[in-house]
């Protein structure tokens, strides 16, 4: 392969060599149209070079640095970088591209047109920075994006977590203001009957991604169908029904074991879950209902 044999100047180590234009990295460059959005070649270069870091192990063969880099989405890693640095051009471009594809995420997601548009908003504070670190950068959440998969898939991603992330807090408000006003907040609150149900339940949705249990909380709390789950991620509808059963499958697993590792044994591990990980309404609801978003 021509090119993975130009790519000798691309190694993961080679900081100084990846800055230089060969021919190879001439190619990505152009690519990337990374000079249209603002960024030269040498920031260009850092970026790979920190994605190349990020996925690749020190030494990594030639032919997989260069494998790695024909994989990615140059252009929209060039665009979300730029974004990040503040590039006005780059900016411009984002929204014209992607900020109606956001609003109806976020509306497919949060349903209620205000809640929708104030997702998306304030997931747009996040992307184009308003806050800087200690040295002055500009601290923008697209500075995270590899250029792996799509750009608008990552944004979906981040877009489902933010709102995973508010339900929760506006969820604990809510219920400690409940029990505040029903006389029901006791400062040391009674102890499960096995709290190692809990512990292993908890341990069990934390090693979810973010997107399994919004696709769990989505079907099992809110009562949405597959074919509603299926739009709002942008897949197949037999696509969320296969994955709707390998999660549950999984999360069952997962109790088990948790149980298991807390003393139990595996007779009443298997029927603390019963037959089947939705019989766990009380402890899997609570905890879904926590972590949504």
């Amino acid at each position: 392969m021509k090119q993975a044999g130009q790519a000798a100047a691309i190694g993961v180590d080679a900081v100084a060599d990846v800055r230089h234009p060969t021919p190879y990295f001439a190619g990505l460059y152009a690519r990337s149209c990374g000079e249209k959005y603002g960024l030269n070649s040498e920031e260009f270069a850092a970026i790979l070079e920190e994605v190349s870091r990020q996925y690749l192990p020190p030494g990594a063969p030639i032919d997989e640095v260069a494998q790695l880099h024909q994989s990615l989405r140059l252009e929209e890693l060039a665009l979300a970088r730029a974004c990040a640095k503040g590039c006005e051009t780059a900016w411009e471009c984002f929204l014209n591209r992607y900020r109606q594809k956001l609003y109806d995420a976020a509306g497919a997601i949060a349903k209620e047109e205000s809640a929708a548009r104030e997702l998306a908003d304030s997931l747009y504070t996040e992307l184009f920075g308003t806050r800087q670190s200690a040295d002055g950068q500009r601290i923008s959440k697209l500075a995270s994006y590899t250029g792996r998969g799509s750009l608008e898939g990552w944004l979906r991603t981040v877009l489902a977590q933010n709102y995973v992330n508010r339900y929760r807090s506006q969820r604990r408000l809510v219920s400690f203001d409940d029990q505040i006003q029903t006389g029901q907040y006791q400062e040391s609150a009674e102890a499960p009957a096995d709290a190692r149900l809990e512990a292993a339940v908890d341990a069990a949705l934390v090693e979810l991604s973010a997107e399994a249990r919004l696709i769990l909380a989505s079907y099992y709390l809110d009562g949405r169908t597959l074919a509603e789950i299926a739009r709002m991620l942008g897949v197949h509808e037999s696509t969320i029904s296969r994955r709707v059963e390998k999660i549950t499958a999984s999360l069952r697993k997962r109790i088990v074991r948790g149980l298991r590792e807390r003393g139990m044994d595996a007779r009443a591990a298997e029927e603390s879950l019963e037959a089947d990980v939705r019989d766990l309404t009380l402890d899997v609801r609570a905890r879904l209902q926590e972590k949504k978003g």
